[in-house]
């Protein structure tokens, strides 16, 4: 009874231990490839960080309208501040495959994507002018 049970033992191991062996590994030159790209990201966003602040600037005039000219440089110092500690974050941490596997912390990766995204909130124009903007047309 002794030996059927220490049999039954190993029996459940083996049966939960095989499938962590039959599981594939990703190949050296891949893993190497991803924490260069990690590096590479991480460097590339500390040192354009300050494109964001013209950036935003630009964003948050175009979809906001004269507000933005107060809110993007407030928003572009702050995420100034974000891509440079994320960059900073990326190129330390380039060995540990998180988040994901090597996958981009902020999105967009880089600070010269998402310039063309379209407004959330599309505005009627009028004689050239948003009707959002219009003052005294009471409407």
């Amino acid at each position: 009874m002794r030996s059927f049970a220490l049999f039954l033992a190993c029996a459940v191991t083996l049966s939960f231990a095989t499938p962590l062996f039959a599981q594939d590994q990703p190949k050296a030159e891949f893993i190497v490839e991803k924490m260069a790209f990690k590096l590479a990201r991480g460097i590339t966003n500390v040192g354009t960080s300050i494109v964001e602040l013209p950036k935003q600037s630009y964003l948050s005039v175009r979809d906001r309208g004269a507000v933005g000219y107060v809110v993007g440089p407030l928003k572009g110092i702050g995420m100034t501040l974000y891509r440079a500690f994320i960059g900073t974050a990326e190129a330390v941490f380039f060995l540990v495959p998180q988040p994901g596997y090597y996958d981009p912390m902020i999105d967009p990766e880089y600070v010269w994507d998402g310039w063309d995204k379209a407004r959330e909130e599309p505005v009627a124009v009028q004689d050239g002018v948003p009707t959002a903007d219009r003052q005294g047309d009471g409407q």
